[in-house]
């Protein structure tokens, strides 16, 4: 690796990916594209290690333009693409922005690393398109099904997971087509430091912070795979300097516990490193469930572990901790997102009112 396009890069994975990528690969440039909505934050790239390695691109992964002049004017010979929208209550109140994002978006970019590297035989044998998926595309588990792994029939149930299905077909299909350097994972659910407060674990932190109600969908029985970001990241590294080209790697963080339990945990260590509004489970409430809410995902990290060496550093009781001191300790960076209008937007109308309370 020496030129690499991270899209999706001031988002929350993609800019913790750019940090571990600058840290751990001091020859190595980082071309960050990003079209910057409502989830990517210039906010999540400050204080970058080696800023002058880091080269910040506004613009949208569907401008087929843009995208062929970035590869062709910084020479890219890697992809990691993280850009999608990833949300699935916003998929469900329009999908449409799913579909080009996630699909048109991600044919962009295959498309057009295929026809520069085919102009730059030099940068093809070292070359190395990585695309970053879910474990959602392969739909709900039941109480004692095995878990997920990459030989897992996909059967998505939302637009947004049928969207990241799609452009994981896609994906698959330019590597058995045309041969572009290919490599694919699926990931369980990430926690950690940048992520935007509209997913369960940064806006229970948030809304504990406040005083605010804490909102749990359904019984709160759901079960997800918690995987650390960085954890997460270091999974990607190893994917891209010792993974098999074709090859799909699922990627957990072996915690799964109900949703009611973590937002149990998220309490508890709020009572402790925050203890001003404690006991802070007295602001749980239960709301309806949304509409295609999977009851369980989980996966199986066999092949990772076995082939790459990988696997989660972090235990979900040290990643929670680790996640609330964040949030606790980086009050302008929670101040910055908040004074959005974009996010004070979605949380009025949509989120900070999550359903109708049972």
């Amino acid at each position: 690796m020496k030129n690499v396009l991270v899209t999706g890069g001031a988002g929350f994975i993609g800019s913790n990916f750019v940090r571990f990528l600058l840290e751990h690969e001091p020859e190595v440039r980082v071309i960050n594209l990003d079209a910057l909505t409502y989830a990517g934050s210039l906010e999540n790239l400050q204080h970058l290690p080696d800023e002058g390695r880091h080269e910040f691109i506004h613009g949208d992964i569907c401008d087929r333009a843009l995208v062929e002049d970035v590869l062709r004017r910084f020479e890219v010979d890697t992809v990691v693409h993280f850009a999608a929208e990833s949300h699935v209550d916003r998929s469900i109140l329009g999908p449409g922005l799913f579909v080009q994002t996630n699909v048109v978006g991600t044919f962009t970019l295959l498309d057009s690393a295929r026809l520069f590297w085919k102009e730059r035989p030099d940068l093809l044998p070292g070359a190395r398109f990585h695309h970053v998926s879910t474990d959602e595309v392969f739909g709900t588990l039941g109480p004692n099904d095995p878990p997920f792994n990459e030989q897992t029939p996909y059967a998505p149930n939302s637009p947004y997971s049928a969207s990241k299905a799609a452009s994981d077909h896609l994906a698959r299909a330019y590597f058995h087509t045309y041969g572009l350097p290919v490599t694919i994972s699926n990931c369980t659910n990430n926690y950690g430091p940048y992520q935007f407060p509209e997913k369960l674990i940064p806006l229970m932190v948030l809304n504990a912070l406040e005083g605010k109600r804490l909102p749990v969908y359904g019984d709160g029985m759901q079960v997800r795979d918690w995987l650390y970001v960085e954890d997460h990241c270091e999974a990607i590294y190893r994917v891209l300097m010792q993974g098999r080209v074709g090859e799909t790697y699922a990627i957990g963080g072996n915690n799964q516990p109900p949703n009611i339990e973590i937002v149990h945990t998220i309490c508890a260590v709020m009572d402790e490193l925050h203890p001003q509004g404690a006991p802070h489970e007295r602001l749980i409430e239960y709301v309806t469930d949304r509409p295609g809410h999977d009851r369980r995902y989980a996966m199986a990290i066999d092949k990772i572990r076995s082939e790459l060496g990988w696997q989660p550093r972090q235990t979900l009781a040290s990643g929670l901790r680790k996640t609330v001191a964040w949030y606790l300790e980086n009050p302008a960076w929670v101040a910055a997102i908040r004074e959005r209008s974009d996010y004070q937007t979605w949380m009025q109308k949509n989120y900070a009112e999550r359903g109708a309370k049972k």
